[in-house]
């Protein structure tokens, strides 16, 4: 696989440390130059008259939500603007009403502090959560999800990407075949903004959560919450505001006097990303990723896990004995830092640990064919 050819001008949008290689923007994401600019002028305006400012805040934030919308090919009176994919999860989960008994599932993929989240919903209601091992290597992971499927099943939280292995999970057939059998489902899309093409009306999910300050260029923390027609009346938000009374989405968005700047610079972030081309920035990413994938198995001897079509994201097997459990996982990382120069995110996994690559359009195909040297020594030494 040949790597892309750069996007000119592109590595030059960002304030990034030109010294390290950055090859985790899956994890924090980078806000352009541009667009901080755009929220440092919103931060100036709501300090000069911040009556005025607040006066107006919950028209701008529906102007913003309703120019995001495109982005996911979404009505924008089903979506909402949120901190993080964390808090959307919290919102949803808390919609959903859990009776003794009923089965929340996750998968052995799954966000950490997601899971968590369904765990501390499920011990409130007495529901439980069972957790779904999806093999690494597994060609169609929707099998072992709809295996687990019982009369119990109340709600399944899938990713739309895997966070630690960057596969896809919950495609449209898989939601469908849930729905089907009566399951809510919630999507955790952290990275699919900016990243993928999206389009809701064909993803009929319950509820579906995405950051837009990973892949969409926009400021942390920003995310964005649909949620279908059956359930909008049902969102109970975690705070209560002036909004409350008017339903969703404001009862969700309002929170008094918190700093918007970002939600309302995210616009900006978008029509950056449509200069750019947003096909063009797809194509490449998910090229330089794969690119980078074959570098780390080709000089480093590491397993290729599998790739899915158009992700960003690439990862490895590390070999047994490395990164098994959590207490290997942040002395490899600062060793990658540290002797590599390199930004990488690595996930404890029984058999040896995954190790996840990104690209976006600042990186360069050199950066993954020296961190692939330099790790193969590395790896060697430990």
């Amino acid at each position: 696989m040949n790597p892309p050819d750069p996007i000119e001008g592109a590595a030059g949008l960002f304030a990034l440390d030109p010294t390290v290689a950055h090859l985790n923007h899956g994890s924090y994401g980078a806000m352009p130059i541009e667009v901080s600019w755009a929220q440092d002028a919103f931060r100036a305006e709501q300090e000069a008259d911040p009556d005025a400012f607040f006066w107006e805040l919950p028209g701008r934030v529906a102007a913003a939500r309703t120019a995001l919308a495109r982005l996911l090919g979404a009505d924008p009176a089903g979506l909402a603007l949120l901190s993080n994919v964390t808090e959307a999860v919290a919102v949803a989960l808390d919609s959903i009403p859990f009776a003794p008994g009923d089965e929340i599932l996750v998968t052995d993929h799954g966000y950490g502090v997601v899971n968590l989240a369904a765990e501390r919903r499920a011990a409130e209601c007495g529901a439980t959560v069972r957790t779904v091992p999806v093999p690494l290597d597994s060609a169609d992971p929707a099998e072992a999800v709809l295996a687990a499927v019982t009369p119990r099943t109340r709600a399944a939280i899938l990713d739309k990407i895997t966070s630690p292995t960057a596969r896809e999970l919950a495609t449209p057939a898989l939601l469908r075949a849930l729905a089907d059998r009566g399951v809510v489902t919630l999507v955790d899309a952290a990275h699919a903004p900016g990243m993928l093409p999206v389009a809701l009306d064909v993803e009929p999910a319950d509820f579906w959560f995405g950051n837009l300050h990973k892949w969409a260029f926009a400021p942390r923390p920003t995310a964005l919450l649909a949620v279908s027609a059956p359930w909008r009346t049902r969102v109970r938000p975690l705070t209560y505001s002036w909004e409350h009374a008017g339903g969703f989405p404001g009862n969700v968005e309002w929170r008094g006097t918190a700093d918007y700047t970002g939600w309302l610079a995210a616009p900006a972030a978008l029509a950056l990303l449509e200069r750019l081309g947003l096909d063009r920035v797809r194509e490449h990413n998910a090229r330089l990723a794969g690119y980078g994938q074959r570098q780390l198995v080709e000089r480093a001897g590491l397993a290729a896990l599998p790739l899915s079509p158009g992700v960003a994201m690439a990862a490895v097997r590390l070999p047994a004995g490395v990164a098994e459990v959590e207490e290997q996982v942040r002395p490899l990382m600062e060793a990658v830092r540290d002797r590599l120069g390199a930004r990488v995110a690595v996930r404890p996994w029984p058999g040896g640990g995954v190790l996840r690559v990104s690209a976006q359009v600042y990186n360069r195909p050199d950066e993954y064919r020296t961190l692939a040297d330099g790790l193969a020594k590395l790896l060697t030494a430990l």
